[in-house]
Order: C-alpha cells, then sequence, then structure tokens
C-alpha cells in the first residue's frame, strides 16, 4: 500500500486524492493538517529524507508526497500509477480551489 500525504488546502494534493475513489485497497492517504502527529510524521520524513531536497531548495512544501511499501518516498504521481495534477486536464487556478473547485 502506498502511504499519500497530503494537505486538504493543496490543488496539487486535491487532484490525487480525487483520483483515489475505489483504490482504497491501494492507497492511503493522511492529510496532515488534520492532526498534529500527521504533520509531524510527515515533517520528520521531509526533514531527513533526500527525497525532499529539492522541494526545500525552491520553497516547496513536498506534497504530496507518496511513500512506497519499502518506505522508498516519491515526488512524482506517475510513479505510483497516478496522474500529475495539470497534465491531462487544463490546470485551474489556486483562487478556483480557493472558491471550493476540486479535480481540476
Amino acid at each position: 500500500m502506498v502511504t499519500i500525504y497530503g494537505l486538504k488546502t493543496c490543488p496539487y494534493c486535491d487532484y490525487i486524492k480525487a483520483q483515489l475513489a475505489g483504490k482504497e485497497d491501494q492507497f492511503h492517504y493522511i492529510d496532515i493538517g488534520t492532526n498534529v502527529k500527521y504533520m509531524s510524521e510527515f515533517i520528520r520524513l521531509r526533514d531527513t529524507r533526500p527525497e525532499f531536497d529539492h522541494s526545500k531548495e525552491i520553497g516547496d512544501i513536498g506534497i504530496p508526497a507518496f511513500v512506497l511499501e519499502d518506505g522508498s518516498i516519491t515526488l512524482d504521481p506517475a510513479k505510483v500509477g497516478l496522474v500529475e495534477y495539470g497534465t491531462q486536464v487544463q490546470a485551474c487556478s489556486v483562487e478556483d480551489h480557493r472558491n471550493g473547485k476540486q479535480g481540476c
């Protein structure tokens, strides 16, 4: 099972989460904003794993993040069989997301 760390207010995460319907046996989605223990769990990974170095360099959070069963981490949805935000459809704006538009 792939664990996905995301955040409700992240349009990239929202787009990924919409793809998980019916795939609950393959993916476990954790919204890091719902509980401080999830945020701590994610921050520990982000602060210690080299997979997040580029994200930190450019000021990104590093979500959605995908933790594979073997413990490896990727930030590339394609590596877990999902579609990246904006690659298959026109991306909406952050403003659209704030106004409730989902899965642009």
